[in-house]
């Protein structure tokens, strides 16, 4: 006798295969990865390089106020210092360097509570907003102090009489400082307070049942 052959396997009795399935467009992806959400950044950013520029007008009507007089007098042949040993010009660097500190700081956090991630177009727009604002506080500070003519303004004066020299900046470095601030301090209010991003997962598709 021979045993009994055992028929092969039909196709219906073969155990299950489970087919691959592609995840569904956008799984594990953050929600700001998409064009929308650079073009929200970017429009962000665009706000904040024009605030900026716009808050240079503030900056340079408080120079030419909280700046101190340099003194000039002239004796008809030229014009001199008042007091050769005075600080008065060092301190009109000065106060224009702390007030765009002060501005770098304001913006900085005002940008940080808008928007608590940060990002490079956010980072570019501190930076050209700050170039901008300070140069144009700058050139308003001049146009509003007097006359950039000494020679003029020293005859017409009279000999001996005091009069004020023109706002000027020594230190052009000083246009910098409203960028470098808000970029420092954005940056530290980032590293300290922003929300963090969230783990990856270990398995980025969801498993299948076992075979």
């Amino acid at each position: 006798m021979t045993a009994p052959l055992t028929p092969p396997p039909q196709p219906n009795d073969q155990p299950p295969h489970h087919t691959w399935q592609a995840p569904p467009p956008g799984y594990g992806l953050g929600q700001e990865e998409d064009g929308p959400g650079l073009r929200t950044e970017l429009r962000e950013a665009a706000i904040v390089t024009v605030a900026m520029a716009l808050g240079g007008v503030l900056l340079g009507v408080l120079w030419w106020w909280l700046a101190p007089h340099v003194p000039l007098v002239s004796d008809s042949t030229a014009v001199y210092l008042k007091d050769t040993e005075g600080e008065q010009a060092v301190g009109v660097d000065g106060m224009f360097t702390l007030l765009a500190l002060g501005f770098g700081l304001v913006s900085a956090l005002a940008v940080f509570l808008v928007r608590r991630r940060g990002g490079i177009p956010l980072v570019l727009a501190l930076t050209v907003g700050g170039i901008l604002g300070s140069l144009l506080a700058w050139r308003l500070g001049i146009w509003l102090g007097p006359t950039q003519d000494v020679i003029g303004h020293a005859k017409e004066v009279g000999k001996g009489v005091v009069f004020d020299a023109p706002l000027e900046l020594g230190a052009k470095g000083a246009l910098l400082a409203w960028s470098l601030s808000a970029l420092l301090i954005h940056l530290g209010l980032t590293a300290l307070f922003a929300p963090r991003d969230p783990e990856p997962d270990q398995y980025p598709y969801p498993p299948g049942p076992p075979a």
